[in-house]
């Protein structure tokens, strides 16, 4: 009997074993799959949309690339804009789309500028701080997929209109 405990109990120590070795080559293989170049974003568009009282809104639409072998499925977007390194727009959006395979995908995604964020940008202004070119900075999220989305960002400045540029 006691030769029988000790056969099961190393059959039951090889079957776990045996498990975690599987385990661990899954995550393995999952490893290799999550590594992806990031996506490329670029700004294409802004269009007005109809706000609600001090609200204003816009459509921005962004070209999404993917620089990967294997197409970006997404089931929703969300943005995030700051102009001079404070928060100005945020938007979601439920749309569905794919990117494919070394291609790229027009999206639209409806953002919202708040009556505080306009005020705050007004007041760097007011503070003498140049409006001739403006710092951006865009992040998001292509959501959905197996691994929850892929995240973006971009970084850039924006270049004013020879009109709306502060006199020196």
């Amino acid at each position: 009997m006691h030769t029988t405990s000790r056969s099961r109990l190393f059959a039951q120590s090889r079957t776990l074993l045996q498990a975690v070795l599987l385990c661990a080559l899954s995550l393995a293989g999952c490893a290799s799959l999550i590594h992806r170049e990031p996506v490329r974003i670029n700004v294409v568009g802004l269009e007005p949309l109809p706000g609600q009282g001090m609200e204003m809104r816009f459509a921005v639409k962004l070209r999404v690339q993917n620089p990967n072998e294997t197409a970006i499925e997404f089931d929703g977007l969300a943005l995030e804009l700051d102009l001079n390194d404070k928060p100005f727009a945020t938007g979601v959006s439920d749309q569905r789309g794919s990117v494919p395979r070394f291609g790229e995908a027009l999206v639209r995604i409806p953002v919202s500028v708040s009556a505080v964020a306009v005020v705050r940008q007004a007041l760097g202004v007011m503070d003498g701080k140049a409006v001739d070119n403006v710092p951006y900075t865009l992040r998001g999220r292509l959501a959905g997929g197996v691994l929850g989305g892929v995240r973006f960002s971009d970084k850039g400045t924006l270049s004013l209109p020879d009109g709306l540029k502060t006199p020196r």
